[in-house]
């Protein structure tokens, strides 16, 4: 959930950089999107770890 706050709140970042022409925030804004979607991915991993503990363990 964290992840998809993240991207939210960069393409936000990016959207008002880029109306304001402030390259500064729509760099932060690109950083916040991608670690948003890195955050997804880590989490999806470790789910897929989790279940195939669960499967061994069964």
């Amino acid at each position: 959930m964290s992840g998809e706050f993240d991207q939210a709140k960069g393409r936000t970042k990016q959207a008002v950089g880029d109306l304001t022409d402030d390259e500064e925030m729509e760099r932060e804004g690109e950083a916040d999107e991608a670690a948003g979607k890195l955050k997804d991915k880590v989490d999806d991993a470790k789910d897929k770890v989790n279940s195939l503990i669960d499967k061994v363990r069964d």
